[in-house]
This record gives structure tokens, C-alpha cells and sequence, in this order.
């Protein structure tokens, strides 16, 4: 016999549980990123959210299962947002001009995401993580957004050469993709230090510098 249900009954219980999902993920994500996963103590966690430490365990199984759920939320979120930005590249322009308008808009989304990308740079240098059951998890969902991030790094520096013919614009990325994403790396990291200096001109500078190695990779199988 198939039990009642009252109307609005379960998709408001549905709702409140989506609601304080999004909302230990959000809290999580922000304190990791402040104080780094090993720091951040259900406690705290439970604190800021205001929620108990009950509602983590019930969403999330444990801390590992959190920093994984923070991870890959973190980055749907960061990579939507890099579509959004980039959905409607400049048509023609020299190398330097289109790759200049996909490295500002990169840096842009950059800004609007410090704390996933915070995070992120933490858990690739420190394997602070390592006890936790969820390692491995974790482990690959960074590889995952490494591997993303350079592919798209590929597309956008070859779509920039592209007017060099397609065989020549791929080999320029592919040459250049790991040296970009370290350059954006190490911009975040100095723009986190000292904030005078801005993210928009180190990413005019990087421009510079990937749009000036690009030209000379490209005209060397024309010569």
C-alpha cells in the first residue's frame, strides 16, 4: 500500500536539504581556502554556517568527502564561468589582440573565483589531505582541473594563431599551454601577495610574453 504524501511536503524537505548543501559547500570552500583543509575543523565549519555538524556528516559522509565535494563543485562552477566569458571571441586581429581578449577575460573570472582557485594552488602543493580516506578522490579531481584548464588553455592560444593556418596555430599550443597556466599561476599567487599590483596587468604582461613566443614558434616552420 503506497503511503500518503502531502502536497509540498517532500520537495519542500528536498529544497531545505539542497539549500544547507549549498551552503556547508559555500562556508567550506571559503574557510579552506583561508586557513587551509587541515585548519578547517567541522567545529569552525558548523560555526560559521550555522548548522550542525550532523547536516555535514549527512550531506557529505566525512571532511575528505567534503573537500572532494567542495573540489569538484568548485570546478563546474570556475569552468561555466570561463565559458560565459569567452563565449563570443573577437573575429580577426593580429595574434596578440585575440589572445590579449581571452587572457583579460580569464583573469576576470579568476578574480570573481579566489577562493576555489585558492584552494586549488593549496592542494597542489601541500598533501595535506593525504590521511583521509578520499586522497586518491581528491588527487584526481585536481588532476582533472589541471588537465582541463591546460586544454582550454590549448584552444584559446591556438584559436588565437589560428589566422597562421590550423597546423601551425596547434603547435604553438601545444608548446605553450603548460608555460600559460604556470604564468597564471604565478600571477594569482603575486596578485594574492600585493594586491597593488593588479591581475590586469600581469595578464597584458603574460600577453605579451606568450603572443611574443607564439610569433617566433610560428615563423620558424615558415623560414
Amino acid at each position: 500500500m503506497l503511503r500518503r504524501v502531502e502536497p509540498g511536503r517532500d520537495n519542500t524537505g528536498n529544497r531545505r536539504g539542497r539549500r544547507s548543501r549549498e551552503e556547508i559547500l559555500d562556508v567550506a570552500s571559503r574557510l579552506m581556502a583561508e586557513r587551509g583543509y587541515a585548519a578547517t575543523t567541522l567545529s569552525a565549519l558548523s560555526r560559521e554556517s550555522g548548522l550542525p555538524k550532523s547536516a555535514v556528516y549527512h550531506h557529505f559522509r566525512s571532511k575528505g568527502g567534503l573537500l572532494s565535494a567542495v573540489m569538484e563543485h568548485g570546478a563546474y562552477a570556475f569552468f561555466q564561468h570561463m565559458a560565459r566569458a569567452q563565449q563570443h571571441p573577437p573575429q580577426g586581429g593580429s595574434a596578440r589582440e585575440r589572445l590579449g581578449w581571452y587572457l583579460r577575460r580569464t583573469g576576470e573570472v579568476f578574480l570573481a573565483n579566489p577562493d576555489f582557485l585558492r584552494l586549488h594552488l593549496i592542494l597542489v602543493m601541500n598533501a595535506e589531505a593525504a590521511k583521509d580516506a578520499e586522497a586518491a578522490e581528491v588527487g584526481r579531481i585536481v588532476a582533472r582541473v589541471r588537465r582541463d584548464g591546460r586544454a582550454h588553455m590549448n584552444h584559446m592560444i591556438a584559436d588565437s594563431f589560428a589566422g597562421y593556418g590550423p597546423q601551425i596555430a596547434q603547435t604553438v599550443a601545444d608548446r605553450l599551454d603548460h608555460f600559460a597556466i604556470a604564468g597564471f599561476d604565478g600571477a594569482f599567487v603575486a596578485w594574492q601577495a600585493d594586491p597593488s599590483h593588479s591581475m590586469a596587468e600581469a595578464m597584458e604582461l603574460l600577453t605579451d610574453a606568450i603572443a611574443g613566443l607564439g610569433e617566433s614558434i610560428a615563423a620558424g616552420p615558415r623560414s
